[in-house]
């Protein structure tokens, strides 16, 4: 196995896949190079990557990375944004969990379904009128970001500054320079946010969050800023994503849209291979190794930086038939998308809810819809640990 940094996979977002095959067979657990100038070890195997995951010997504490990004924001600001159970271990992450679980129900997740529905018939409408559009803009992400707003209680009429800076935090480790305003600008939103709901609490999750309370335990400030800057990225970012990169994967071959179309019923499964094929999260966060480690037949040293590709293990031959292959009817395999063990996204059914119901209601109104340009001249925009486009532009043909 090598020892020596390989070239950067994610530094060309187009040939991702095909790079990432090469180093599944020939270097499957290798060193690589960041844009900082430090280095991670890139784990690219489904077995590999499901042990790292599970590994508690892989520390997601951001006290504990050698590949972090605090000291380029004051530290207040820092300490706000890495307090959530992605940076954290057990314990802090089994309380953290807990207190944030007792909040984000499944009956509150469930509750949202009618709102999802009316919003995406709303976005459609606003469509309707334009021969051609850009889905990502007009319909992937306004959507997620104005069901974060009801969930949270975010007056919708803020959200217009929510995507610029996720757009710039989610590249942060790609371009260094436009992550620090952008996180201190977020931060500052979210307290004003808080003390807003403190003095007037609603029935919203950023409420529920600030109520919550477990034999005397509760989430403090840095905590409550923490879940509330993840919760708008992971759950603003990701789901984007997945509706953008799921209908760029059916409408580059007509017939997988008819086949949706069609058969609407089949949606469930038809996204779940969607997340297995082209999902949202190419790489899951850094980890750091508390002692050696060994993985892939690789001995990793104590204090190194861990990348897991999500993105290249649920594309392993060894795990999946047809691994290259988009297979709608493909019988249920359990994919990485959404993690592993501990830190398995607590954002999940939310997530899979939204898909489905813009799948749906996009068959339904827009059984027509067409890519608008080649698909091999859709951009992707290159960044670490996200899978995501610039733009999708489509073409409406035809309504219902």
């Amino acid at each position: 196995m090598s020892t020596t940094a390989a070239a950067d996979p994610f530094g060309s977002a187009k040939e991702l896949h095909e790079v990432l095959a090469r180093l599944r067979r020939e270097s499957p657990v290798t060193e690589m190079p960041l844009p900082n100038g430090a280095t991670a070890w890139l784990v690219t195997r489904y077995e590999d990557a499901q042990r790292a995951l599970g590994d508690p010997r892989l520390s997601k504490a951001v006290s504990a990375s050698g590949v972090n990004y605090r000291n380029l924001v004051p530290p207040e600001v820092g300490e706000a944004v890495t307090r959530h159970m992605l940076a954290t271990d057990p314990p802090d992450h089994t309380r953290l969990r807990r207190l944030v679980s007792s909040a984000f129900t499944a009956r509150r997740t469930a509750a949202l379904r009618p709102w999802i529905e009316e919003l995406a018939e709303r976005l459609l409408d606003e469509m309707a009128g334009a021969e051609q559009v850009d889905l990502l803009d007009a319909y992937a992400y306004p959507l997620p970001i104005q069901v974060l707003c009801q969930l949270l209680g975010v007056p919708v009429e803020e959200q217009a500054d929510f995507r610029g800076w996720v757009s710039a935090i989610v590249a942060g480790p790609m371009d260094v320079r436009a992550w620090p305003p952008a996180i201190t600008a977020m931060v500052g939103y979210i307290g004003e946010l808080l003390e807003r709901k403190r003095r007037q609490p609603g029935d919203d999750l950023l409420s529920a969050l600030l109520a919550v309370r477990d034999e005397g335990d509760r989430l403090t400030d840095d905590e409550l800023t923490s879940m509330v800057y993840l919760l708008l990225i992971a759950g603003h970012e990701t789901t984007a994503n997945l509706i953008a990169n799921g209908m760029l994967v059916l409408l580059a071959e007509p017939d997988r849209w008819a086949r949706v179309v069609a058969a609407p019923e089949l949606l469930p499964g038809v996204i779940e291979e969607l997340l297995r094929y082209e999902g949202p999260v190419q790489a899951a966060s850094f980890r750091t190794t508390l002692e050696p480690v060994e993985l892939g037949g690789q001995l990793i040293p104590a204090g190194a930086s861990v990348l897991v590709s999500l993105a290249s293990a649920n594309r392993d031959p060894a795990r999946y038939a047809e691994a290259d292959q988009l297979v709608l009817n493909r019988p249920a395999v359990p994919n990485l998308a959404f993690g592993h063990g501990i830190h398995y996204c607590l954002g999940a059914p939310l997530a899979r809810l939204e898909a489905q119901v813009a799948f749906r209601a996009l068959a339904r109104r827009f059984p027509g819809i067409r890519l608008a340009i080649p698909v091999d001249e859709v951009v992707w925009r290159p960044s670490l640990l996200i899978r995501c486009l610039t733009g999708l532009p489509v073409t409406l043909n035809g309504t219902r």
